[in-house]
């Protein structure tokens, strides 16, 4: 009984975690796209793309270490 609810969480979580991965994706390109495309970028600019770049990368480390990555298309 609890190790169907445990399986289940999981399953629930890591769909979660995927989510949110694509989502920091998706941020993280819009940035860098915004500062290739300016010709003086501003320390403000250039530290969201960091920071945006930093929060996918540690998304996708968690998604490995979860073996979550062959439910990722």
């Amino acid at each position: 009984m609890f190790f169907r609810r445990k399986g289940r969480l999981r399953q629930e979580f890591d769909e979660k975690l995927l989510a949110q991965l694509a989502h920091f994706k998706h941020h993280w390109q819009q940035e860098k796209q915004l500062l290739e495309k300016s010709f003086d970028p501003s320390e403000e600019v250039i530290c969201q793309t960091k920071i945006a770049e930093a929060k996918y990368i540690f998304l996708l480390r968690e998604a490995k270490q979860r073996n979550v990555t062959s439910l990722w298309h």
